[in-house]
């Protein structure tokens, strides 16, 4: 006899807005002042430097001749966005953010469903998973710079089966390639923590449920799909907001593998050589205020994105 599983989605259903209980309201109070101490020290070590980029952005300033600052309002900002620079790296950018993040989404989920699942040496796998994250992303980037030589590397001899790669293939001589083997190094490093975070949302699905939708027939991607992914929404948004944050702002493993060569700059780079390279602490300050504005935009769309209700996720009113 075959029977149809039919899930119940996490059901928006209308009903009267509950009362915020004095114990809530209690919680609610102690999580403020807990966490006011850390926020207090969060604005005096991050505001100063915020308005001082600020600040400096609306003057042409280069560090070789401090005398000759003068207030210019925003060029600055318009000689950033009006050259094709800035786009390309800001193209740049969003590729990897975007390749990275979704692979390291289904790979981190799998690695997560293994952590929570295994029984037999539970302890060991999930730090054997773990360690590429506790490796320094310098250190990390240095050895996927080796893997990927042209000389002394051995991606060459593992993939050499691929059409168009031999021993003599350069993975540094353009641009995809090179992009390829940065995207790599950020997977490698930062998969770990994403599963990290899914592992945590994974924790939370009622086994209860599954249980229900086995006995109900379900198939295991119907359990997957109707009953283990929507109710991990909050900690899948969780996971993969930080990690696109922390993704839009590479710079190690492009320093270290490419240092922007082959078009392989990112926006955190090319702020890097106008400030550190060109002293141009003007055009500097514009492209970091410009480069916090787009995280705040992403963190915005993902948030949308995601339309998770983080209370309701709690289990609150």
């Amino acid at each position: 006899m075959t029977s149809t599983y039919v899930a119940t989605e996490p059901q928006d259903v209308d009903r009267k807005p509950a009362h915020t209980s004095d114990r809530s309201r209690a919680e609610n109070r102690l999580g403020l002042k807990l966490v006011a101490p850390a926020v207090v020290m969060m604005l005096l070590v991050t505001a100063y430097p915020m308005l001082r980029a600020l600040y400096l952005s609306l003057f042409q300033y280069r560090v070789t001749a401090p005398d000759d600052r003068a207030f210019v309002g925003l060029s600055n900002y318009v000689t950033v966005l009006t050259d094709q620079l800035w786009w390309r790296d800001i193209w740049n950018t969003v590729i990897i953010m975007v390749v990275t993040v979704a692979i390291e989404l289904v790979i981190g989920f799998a690695f997560a469903m293994v952590m929570h699942r295994i029984i037999f040496a539970r302890g060991v796998i999930r730090t054997a998973i773990l360690i590429p994250y506790g490796i320094i992303t310098v250190v990390s980037a240095f050895a996927w710079q080796f893997a990927f030589s042209l000389n002394n590397g051995f991606v060459n001899g593992w993939l050499g089966w691929l059409p168009g790669i031999d021993a003599d293939f350069n993975w540094f001589g353009s641009h995809w390639p090179a992009m390829f083997a940065i995207m790599v190094s950020e997977i490698w490093k930062t998969t770990p923590f994403m599963s990290l975070l899914l592992l945590a949302g994974l924790s939370q699905v009622s086994e209860d449920m599954l249980e229900a939708a086995k006995v109900d027939g379900a198939t295991w991607w119907q359990r997957l799909f109707k009953v283990i992914l929507p109710n991990m929404r909050a900690a899948i948004m969780v996971a993969v907001l930080f990690r696109a944050l922390d993704a839009f702002r590479i710079f190690d493993n492009i320093f270290v593998m490419t240092r922007g060569a082959q078009d392989t700059e990112s926006a955190s780079f090319l702020t890097y050589r106008q400030v550190i390279e060109n002293l141009e602490l003007g055009i500097g300050s514009a492209l970091s205020v410009l480069l916090f504005l787009c995280v705040l935009l992403i963190a915005f769309l993902l948030v949308r994105l995601f339309k998770v209700d983080l209370a309701a996720a709690r289990g609150e009113g």
